[in-house]
């Protein structure tokens, strides 16, 4: 039986010595480009494209969300985005396939990798690191990756590196709001950049030890440790830019700096203010990337007729009670998030609007939070330039891939790209 060579055993304790950090080094806020404008300070061009994905990790009830096939998709949550219709396009039958483990599956909305909540289970690059890759370095900030949470759930952020790692969320809009727009003092700024060359000289060690390393392993791992190295010089050349960022100024909006909700129950306006922040971040070019997830795990929410813990809500069992809280939260959702279309729409850019440029995602990775089902998931695409059919209808028995969704999202966004995860090609029916 043939073999492939191996390379002698390296230890975790060998490992370490010999790279300095290991092969998964910590995200350090130094390591990621600081926020603000584009370069040159001249705002985005006429081609500048976004993408924002928004994840309910509760879902939405399907009997109210879904509509019936028809020439203008009507249902009691979809008429709350009446304002915005020709501008949006729902899709039925999506799912991740071999994507379940309940909740856990939020892990999975934007990278597709099967089996989480398994012991054996890794997952993979997410959609919006994908295309941060891509067209991140043209603003300071190369993505955000923002949270509206009350405790520390199943993922609380969307943003997964290219190694499988969670890429923290900001939870603060307040603190959001200085890292964007408030330009600190001189002595900041110099502090800034010496924990940015410290990073670097994290890497530099790291590279210093990679010819010790290769000898160290066989041709598999080898192959492996040639990927996480390009990683590293791709980190080297981002942390160049992030010291060229501190010296120039951030952008000024004239919306005040918002206070913090410290009230976890009120996640409809916590809500409300991410949104903000998402829409200045996009208007001043800080970003052309940002991923939300909005968690209503652990609270009752401060929205009239709510009485019960949103989680148990949606585990109503039929229950008329239950169901008629739950809708009026979800309603409370779909509401501010017309409202964020609504401010989109009402930003102009290079005589368009901001929401014809961005490319905005929302759904959830759960088809019915009272079973746990993560098949035929509610999906709201919005804007991005699209032609909007208002509703795309998929075999709810076989679901298409949502990744082929992701696939014509790419495409849209000038990334080439025929394939993201279980993709099986770009998605039928959906053109520019």
């Amino acid at each position: 039986m043939n073999t492939v060579p191996r390379g002698r055993p390296l230890g975790r304790r060998a490992l370490l010595q010999a790279a300095g950090a290991g092969i998964g080094l910590p995200l350090l806020d130094a390591m990621l480009p600081p926020r603000g404008v584009q370069a040159g300070g001249d705002g985005p061009s006429e081609s500048a494209r976004r993408l924002l994905a928004i994840h309910v990790p509760l879902g939405m009830m399907p009997q109210y969300f879904f509509p019936e096939p028809g020439p203008t998709p009507s249902s009691p949550y979809l008429d709350l985005l009446a304002d915005h219709r020709g501008r949006f396009t729902v899709c039925s039958g999506l799912s991740h396939p071999d994507v379940d483990g309940n909740h856990h599956a939020a892990q999975c909305f934007l990278t597709g990798a099967p089996g989480p909540g398994r012991p054996s289970f890794r997952n993979s690059q997410s959609l919006d690191q994908f295309v941060a890759e891509r067209i991140g370095m043209a603003t300071r900030f190369p993505f955000l990756a923002l949270s509206v949470k009350a405790a520390d759930h199943y993922a609380d952020t969307l943003a997964v590196s290219r190694s499988g790692v969670e890429i923290p969320a900001e939870t603060s809009p307040q603190r959001l709001y200085r890292r964007l727009f408030v330009t600190g003092t001189p002595a900041e700024q110099a502090a800034a950049v010496r924990r940015i060359r410290a990073g670097g000289s994290v890497l530099d060690l790291v590279l210093a030890k990679k010819a010790r390393l290769e000898r160290s392993v066989g041709p598999a791992d080898r192959a492996r440790l040639d990927q996480y190295f390009e990683s590293v010089r791709d980190l080297e050349s981002r942390l160049q830019r992030s010291i060229d960022w501190e010296h120039k100024p951030k952008p000024h909006v004239a919306d005040p700096e918002p206070q913090d909700i410290a009230d976890a129950t009120r996640v409809i306006e916590k809500s409300k203010l991410m949104f903000d922040l998402v829409r200045l971040a996009f208007e001043t070019d800080s970003t052309r990337v940002v991923t939300l997830s909005l968690s209503t795990f652990s609270i009752v929410a401060a929205v009239p007729g709510v009485a019960g813990e949103t989680h148990e809500l949606t585990h109503h069992g039929g229950d008329p009670g239950k169901i008629a809280q739950l809708k009026r939260l979800e309603e409370a959702q779909m509401l501010a998030f017309a409202r964020l279309l609504a401010g989109l729409r009402n930003s102009g850019e290079a005589g368009r609007t901001l929401l014809d440029h961005t490319a905005v995602l929302y759904g959830s990775c759960l088809g019915n939070a009272n079973s746990h089902s993560t098949r035929n998931l509610p999906i709201i695409l919005a804007g991005g330039g699209f032609r909007h059919p208002g509703l795309l209808a998929f075999d709810a028995d076989r679901n298409e891939p949502l990744a082929n969704l992701f696939v014509s999202l790419l495409q849209r966004l000038d990334i080439e790209a025929d394939a993201f995860a279980s993709s099986t090609g770009s998605l039928r029916g959906l053109e520019a």
